[in-house]
């Protein structure tokens, strides 16, 4: 199996976060010995755990401070690596969701950083949303654009059959 950084943030997100849980302040209890052994079971290698903690660090760190979120604010241009990595659809999505109220600049630039960091040549649209989501869940003040980001993510799955 070709797993990558997020496979296990998505294995992490989906099993131990709550709306509840503060990444900064739960870290050490993620990386806490049965957790990582319960990752590696799950078939993650240690290599690629590791750079999840590391990820989630990193994105602990870079929590932007409030911003005034402006129509008329500047065009974010991409170029070299984000645009290797970043199609259209992805690009669109987020210049969507700045205009739309649900990033801001800072936040949106955070998303490009911790979205640039994982380690994966092309990123598609199912793995931009995911980090999304992840870097709104650990914005204060952000519950709502978390709320509508998770109906984003969810639309797209199929119900499950009773």
């Amino acid at each position: 199996m070709k797993e990558s950084i997020l496979d296990v943030l998505l294995y992490l997100f989906e099993h131990y976060f709550t709306q509840e849980a503060d990444l900064v302040r739960d870290r050490d209890s993620l990386t806490a010995g049965p957790l990582f052994d319960e990752l590696a079971q799950a078939g993650f290698s240690p290599a690629e755990i590791n750079k999840a903690f590391e990820w989630l660090d990193a994105l602990a760190r870079q929590r932007p401070g409030a911003t005034v979120a402006r129509a008329d604010g500047p065009t974010r241009v991409y170029a070299g690596p984000e645009l290797d990595r970043l199609d259209t659809d992805c690009r669109g999505f987020l210049l969507f969701l700045e205009q739309h109220g649900i990033l801001d600049a800072g936040q949106r630039e955070l998303v490009l950083d911790r979205t640039m960091a994982l380690d994966q040549d092309e990123i598609d649209l199912d793995d931009l949303k995911w980090v999304v989501l992840m870097v709104l869940f650990n914005q204060p003040g952000a519950e709502a654009a978390y709320a509508w980001m998770e109906t984003q993510i969810f639309a797209d799955e199929p119900e499950p059959v009773h």
